[in-house]
């Protein structure tokens, strides 16, 4: 099963237009499609963050014991003419 949740407008009229790329080529599919509208100023858009997010959780992983590994060292590059 693939879930793609996706915000999106209505048209004009009322229709809501689905093109979505699975990769099941030639393939029967059953789908089931959920119409949930948007209450006014319940929900952040989903490009957007909450207001303060960075300020309340930038750091917020600083005790957790996190380290960064030993990096390999670059190969040299070739040089273009």
């Amino acid at each position: 099963m693939i879930t793609l949740p996706k915000k999106t407008r209505m048209d004009k009229d009322g229709t809501l237009s689905l093109s979505i790329a699975t990769g099941l080529q030639d393939s029967e599919v059953d789908f089931i499609v959920v119409v949930e509208p948007v209450r006014q100023g319940a929900a952040v858009p989903s490009d957007e963050r909450p207001e303060r997010y960075f300020a309340e959780t930038f750091g917020s992983l600083r005790d957790a014991g996190l380290e960064r590994p030993p990096q390999w060292q670059l190969q040299g590059r070739l040089l273009l003419d």
